[in-house]
């Protein structure tokens, strides 16, 4: 007998086959699944979705530090630049100064 299921339902077991770590082939033999049904629903799941990718958190992580300007002080002229400055932008700046 033929086993309709819902979208959300194989949200679920697609989830769940990434998450065993199994091939698509051995995780529908495993489960009784047809690849053939499994590939078009998960078809059918990206198409709906979108662009949006759902996520999920595996391991929560602490905040990073805020990290503190650049401050370069030469001879009376003193620049603060931001931490995500390049280094290569930094190295011209420095060699611009040694001129």
């Amino acid at each position: 007998m033929r086993k309709t299921r819902s979208l959300e339902q194989w949200r679920n077991i697609i989830e769940e086959q990434q998450a065993s770590d199994l091939t698509i082939t051995d995780y529908c033999n495993q489960n009784a699944l047809s690849k053939t049904t499994f590939y078009a629903a998960r078809s059918k799941l990206n198409a709906s979705s979108g662009s949006f990718v759902r996520a999920k958190v595996t391991k929560p992580i602490a905040p990073a530090e805020q990290q503190q300007p650049i401050m370069l002080a030469i001879c009376s002229v003193k620049i603060s630049l931001p931490p995500t400055t390049p280094a290569t932008y930094l190295s011209q700046l420095l060699r611009e100064f040694a001129l």
